[in-house]
């Protein structure tokens, strides 16, 4: 009887260390030059990821940080502001669009977006007037969000 409780004990840890994670972590690169030349970026600028995911915001590059659009993240979760020229870690919770800007090259187009599960606040965001180049460069990932379905 022993040895069958012993087992059923070895399956039964086997089975659970053989389950994918929960959570996964994803890098994206604050930059002052990408890899396709345009200068400050956030590299990749289109993170696909589910609730509970963490995103690393690298300083690659000095002089950058990872902040929140106002009426660009899904009603009722939490926004967030980076130091400059700091690694940083955020984990989304919420379904939803996250618009995320460098605060000193915002109007220089320094954009991303992290689409967490369903992008449930997709028509809000898309009507966050933005400025200079960030406009551009969010009409370009929204059309990329649009290709990935």
């Amino acid at each position: 009887m022993r040895l069958t409780r012993l087992t059923l004990a070895g399956l039964v840890v086997a089975a659970l260390s053989s389950l994918p994670a929960l959570a996964a972590d994803f890098e994206v690169k604050m930059l002052n030059k990408g890899s396709d030349g345009s200068s400050m970026v956030f590299e990749p600028a289109l993170t696909q990821i589910q609730p509970g995911d963490t995103v690393h915001f690298i300083a690659a590059s000095k002089g950058h940080n990872a902040e929140t659009i106002p009426g660009m993240f899904p009603e009722g979760a939490e926004s967030f502001k980076s130091p400059i020229g700091k690694d940083f870690s955020f984990t989304f919770e919420k379904d939803g669009i996250y618009g995320i800007r460098c605060t000193p090259h915002y109007g220089m187009g320094m954009v991303a977006m992290i689409v967490v599960g369903e992008p449930t606040n997709l028509d809000e965001a898309k009507g966050v007037k933005q400025p200079g180049k960030a406009a551009d460069r969010f009409e370009a990932i929204f059309t990329q969000l649009e290709a990935a379905k």
